[in-house]
């Protein structure tokens, strides 16, 4: 936690306007009924005499001789504040309670919801001004914080992290891809466990893991499990088994969603992440599922992932998992003792083993804070990028995504950039979805000439189940391994986990499994008539033509 906390303060350490104090944070429209946790926090150094604080109608002012030494929170109420954020403000507006001081009121300043102001004045000097929607534009539980001179550089929502960027240096690596070799890196990897296993994990329906989590426990290992509380369609049968089979074992299986006692920090945790033994981590695109870490020799998904060893880095991931696990919006999720099962899968011969590297430079990539590392990574490549995502979809009609506004843009200055999507129905069947990508990259190609092109992956000849992956491979020197889709949800509001590994082996590694995918899938049309979309347009001729030879038929016989 201690290092979350040094970020925050870190990074307002850099904000400031005329006068020394500036309001740096606040939140107009927070998740309680009647707002009554609504807040400001104020950051200098000095007394405050003569500082007033005002929305145009209503304001306060401090007790004389008050001093603020770095940040100072303003509270509506604070045993509501104090319910919110686990501790209390320095100051509250309607007294509440006696031992939280109390702001001298000159009329009542409420934050509206949808449009006010924020005015500090140091005597009749007004020093800084920040309006909404004009400065900041407003929903329900959006923090609103300034980094530099911008306000908010991305969004914030209650209860969240503000991690900043750290890169650790001489990791070592240990790569890996599903369907080959997942699951035995993964059951490696919590079999030496000797004091701790810290899991977060979008869904976990998978029986042998299970059981690996349970042995570990079983030898006096300390595990604990945090899930989402509210995936797409709900926490699974399968996903209720595994959870009763934890918790029977002692371990204790968490989950994340809105309580009456908290809002989800995020939309989902859709993470896919082990810290073990504050040493290891094990990130990656998969979740804790059959077709994410298959039994060896099993088809599944096709996915990439990475243990780390590094005691810096583990540190990170942990008290990221540590914050995570805390505040209202945990709370235990409720099992069954319904028999676990794994479902039948084909034969799967296994092509990719694992990677091992020494001397990696790693950085951390989590959702929602640090996710504009993908758009450094992806502007910074200068020869090649090899992109294999689950999905790629569009800020809006007229909009890009913009991870692959920046790859084509990246190809405007003569990189060569293929994107690789999944074909599997259900994403392939939709109006907008994998194959109107695939076209509308390769139209963009087409038009100006890119080095650039799009395929559909041809999972019938890889033997894949579905992609699944997350990943990018920049210049032969860099890749990311990520849970992070490239959707406008999961960078913005999503927890995520992933990692930008620079190592030429480690992406070289990567680059064959991307490779042997690519080509497997054949020459995109540039346009938009690939995978699926050809044997619609096949089978619609059949019909046609069965139709027009009944009709005949029918005519020579009457």
């Amino acid at each position: 936690m201690r290092r979350i906390a040094a970020a925050v303060l870190l990074l307002c350490l850099f904000a400031g306007t005329a006068g020394g104090v500036a309001i740096v944070e606040f939140c107009p429209d927070p998740y309680l009924a009647g707002d009554l946790d609504e807040y400001l926090v104020l950051e200098g150094e000095g007394v405050l005499d003569g500082y007033v604080l005002s929305d145009g109608e209503g304001g306060y002012r401090f007790p004389p001789g008050t001093r603020i030494d770095g940040r100072l929170v303003v509270a509506r109420s604070g045993p509501a504040f104090e319910e919110t954020h686990g501790y209390p403000p320095d100051f509250e507006m309607e007294g509440r309670t006696e031992r939280i001081p109390d702001v001298i009121p000159n009329g009542n300043l409420l934050m509206a919801n949808a449009a006010d102001e924020l005015l500090l004045y140091r005597e009749t000097t007004l020093v800084q001004k920040v309006a909404w929607p004009a400065d900041v534009h407003p929903r329900q539980g959006q923090v609103h914080y300034l980094e530099g001179e911008v306000w908010d550089p991305r969004p914030l929502s209650l209860g969240q992290s503000r991690l900043a960027s750290e890169t650790f240096e001489e990791v070592a690596v240990t790569a890996f891809v599903a369907p080959d070799s997942s699951y035995e890196v993964f059951s490696a990897v919590v079999a030496g466990a000797e004091r701790e296993i810290l899991a977060n994990v979008y869904e976990f329906t998978d029986e042998k893991m299970a059981e690996d989590l349970i042995l570990a426990r079983g030898r006096g290992v300390a595990v604990t499990v945090l899930l989402e509380g509210g995936p797409v369609g709900g926490v699974s049968s399968e996903g209720r088994a595994v959870a009763g089979a934890l918790n029977r074992s002692g371990i204790p299986v968490l989950s994340m969603g809105t309580t009456d006692a908290g809002h989800a920090k995020y939309r989902y945790d859709h993470a896919k992440y082990l810290v073990v033994d504050a040493g290891t981590v094990l990130v990656g695109s998969e979740n804790f599922k059959p077709g994410g870490y298959p039994a060896p020799g099993l088809q599944g998904n096709r996915g990439w992932g990475v243990t780390l060893e590094d005691p810096g880095l583990a540190a990170y991931f942990r008290e990221v998992f540590l914050f995570d696990a805390a505040g209202g919006d945990i709370v235990p999720l409720e099992g069954t003792a319904a028999e676990l099962r794994t479902p039948w899968a084909p034969p799967y011969t296994v092509e990719f083993g694992v990677c091992r590297a020494e001397g990696a430079r790693v950085t951390p990539v989590l959702s929602p804070d640090t996710s504009a590392l993908i758009l450094d990574l992806i502007a910074g490549a200068q020869e090649s990028i090899a992109i294999e995502q689950a999905y790629i979809t569009n800020e809006t009609a007229l909009e890009l995504n913009p991870y692959l506004a920046a790859a084509i843009d990246a190809s405007r200055r003569g990189v060569t950039v293929r994107v690789l999507l999944d074909s599997v129905w259900f994403n392939t069947e939709g109006r907008a979805d994998n194959d109107e990508m695939v076209g509308v990259i390769n139209r963009i190609a087409a038009a100006e000439g890119l080095p650039l092109e799009a395929r559909l992956a041809d999972l019938e000849a890889n033997n894949l189940a579905k992609i699944h992956n997350k990943g990018v491979v920049v210049d032969g020197r860099a890749v990311l391994v990520s849970s992070i889709n490239w959707n406008a949800n999961s960078p913005a509001f999503n927890r995520e986990a992933g990692v930008i590994i620079e190592h030429p082996g480690v992406a070289a590694y990567y680059a064959r499994v991307f490779d042997d995918d690519w080509n497997a899938a054949g020459v995109g049309d540039p346009g938009g008539a690939s995978g699926p979309d050809r044997l619609k347009i096949v089978a619609a001729v059949c019909i046609l033509a069965g139709l027009t030879g009944l009709y005949l038929y029918r005519r020579r016989r009457t």
